[in-house]
């Protein structure tokens, strides 16, 4: 059976295993380079914290459609971050980067990056929908704010309501992270197609099962840090995830078979 193209493409480079707790260095990392070139980050992060906030006040009534936005806000969120991860190719590169580095990054001259774009916001719209979906048909009563969901859903005596909606959200983020938990900074630092850049990061998470299992859940526990906080934790934690992200890529990616973007 023939195999498929970007999977082929994948197999030109190769991938690295890492020591369980090499995240925690990820984390170190970015927060270096978030120190050093800080004014991109801190943009970054007070304009996802304002549109954390626009949303939190647009559903605060709805909050059956709240809960599923912010996870799906969770799917989109790397795609996101691309000008952030140029910051810190720069600062790698060069020593130096600015906020035109970022910028930069947003330039619609890559339709790489649009297409994955494009599927990480259906991704999450899907999840929204299902989400709202599924509190709206199954739940016993209204949920409309936060306390009607702790008591409704959360600490319900019968039904199995949040164990699904945990479930599936789960179902949908696992897949959605081994498929962009590298891609979005392979496609921004090299020459490659979007499908081999997915298979890559599977590749990626096969091979670190336990580092790639502490990654994630440390990106979960930070974000939410960052909006337990009236998503003033975002600022900071938004350009740090970030950052981090690009050095988890280029541990775990050899890329020297592959030519550079400019």
């Amino acid at each position: 059976m023939r195999e498929s193209p970007a999977l082929v493409e994948s197999r030109r480079f190769g991938t690295r295993t890492v020591p369980a707790l090499r995240p925690l260095g990820w984390l170190a990392a970015g927060w270096h380079d978030f120190m050093r070139c800080p004014l991109p980050g801190l943009l970054h992060g007070l304009l996802l914290a304002v549109f954390g906030a626009a949303l939190f006040w647009a559903a605060r009534s709805q909050f059956w459609l709240l809960s599923g936005a912010f996870s799906g806000f969770l799917l989109v969120a790397p795609i996101l971050a691309t000008g952030l991860y140029a910051v810190s190719r720069a600062l790698q590169r060069s020593g130096r980067a600015d906020l035109a580095v970022a910028l930069r990054a947003w330039r619609p001259r890559d339709g790489r990056l649009v297409v994955f774009g494009v599927l990480l916001a259906f991704a999450g719209t899907g999840w929204v929908m299902t989400s709202a979906s599924l509190i709206t048909s199954l739940a016993p009563t209204p949920v409309r704010n936060p306390q009607d969901f702790v008591r409704v859903v959360l600490l319900a005596d019968q039904g199995y309501l949040f164990e699904i909606w945990l479930a599936l959200g789960g179902l949908l983020a696992a897949p959605v992270f081994a498929s962009s938990v590298v891609a979005i900074p392979l496609l921004l630092d090299r020459e490659v197609g979007v499908l081999a850049a997915v298979f890559t990061s599977w590749r990626v998470v096969m091979d670190n099962p336990l580092p790639m299992a502490l990654w994630a859940g440390l990106i979960m526990a930070l974000t939410l840090l960052g909006m337990a906080t009236l998503m003033l934790g975002l600022v900071v934690v938004v350009p740090w995830i970030a950052h981090a992200s690009w050095h988890a890529y280029r541990d775990l990616v050899d890329t020297s078979g592959l030519a550079e973007r400019p």
